[in-house]
């Protein structure tokens, strides 16, 4: 009888030995399936943090692009009262260059002032700002003007060197029309120098900057015309173009890497 219940205390500590390892090694698979799970999770979680930063800097990108549409909607208000102004400026400096029998130089600024009436127009037909890719598009040029250092867009730096091809172009036109009419040489007094929006239609850049550059090529465009020299550009079929080694000098455009 003793050797039987030895016996059957013996086989019940093997069952609930036998139970319990059972219990372990399921709780052991079961943590390393959860394991295995976990990557999984995590890599979830990190694409769904990725979308939610795509989706806001996307947000912040259309609120920029905005900015810059409300922004160049006031530019192109201001500039088609500023345009107005100066067409009828430009009317009346022609009535003296008329009285003063500067054929030359009044027939350079009726072309001058029959650009600037184009632009008017082009400044009231419609624009849609929100297909145009420049409006959403990053600084990609630095430049200095006065100690002050600004950025630009692509389209802005195309601008800018417009300004300075255009200002050349009308500089030496004046010098030109000067010098047939017998007139002294004197840039300052130029319709063109005074106004300086040839080829401007309030986009990209400020009127400011537009200005300033269409005034250095005008400054160089000028005496070149005046004096039927090509120190600063060159003269092919009548037309003339600053060197394109002027224009970077003056530009001074540094990409932004």
């Amino acid at each position: 009888m003793k050797s039987n219940r030895i016996f059957a205390t013996t086989l019940m500590l093997l069952l609930v030995g036998g139970v319990m390892a059972g219990k372990a090694q399921a709780q052991g698979q079961g943590q390393q399936h959860n394991d295995r799970q976990q990557p999984g999770k995590a890599k979830g979680h990190d694409k769904q943090q990725a979308k939610q930063q795509q989706q806001q800097q996307q947000a912040v990108a259309r609120q920029e692009q905005q900015k810059s549409i409300n922004e160049q909607r006031q530019r192109d208000a201001q500039y088609g009262a500023t345009l107005d102004r100066q067409v009828r400026a430009g009317q009346q400096h022609s009535a003296q260059l008329e009285r003063q029998n500067r054929r030359a130089q009044l027939a350079a600024q009726q072309q001058y002032l029959a650009n600037l009436r184009q632009q008017q127009q082009r400044l009231q037909a419609e624009r849609d700002y929100a297909r145009d890719p420049a409006f959403s598009a990053r600084p990609a040029y630095r430049y200095r003007r006065g100690g002050v250092a600004y950025q630009t867009t692509q389209s802005g730096a195309d601008v800018l060197r417009q300004a300075v091809s255009y200002g050349y172009q009308q500089g030496y036109l004046a010098g030109q029309a000067d010098r047939r009419d017998g007139s002294q040489s004197s840039y300052q007094t130029t319709y063109a120098y005074q106004n300086a929006n040839y080829g401007y239609d309030a986009r990209y850049v400020p009127q400011s900057d537009y200005n300033y550059y269409f005034r250095q090529g005008l400054q160089r465009g000028y005496p070149d015309g005046y004096g039927s020299i090509q120190q600063y550009g060159t003269v092919s079929n009548g037309s003339a173009s600053i060197l394109s080694s002027i224009l970077t000098s003056i530009l001074g455009l540094t990409a932004i890497k």
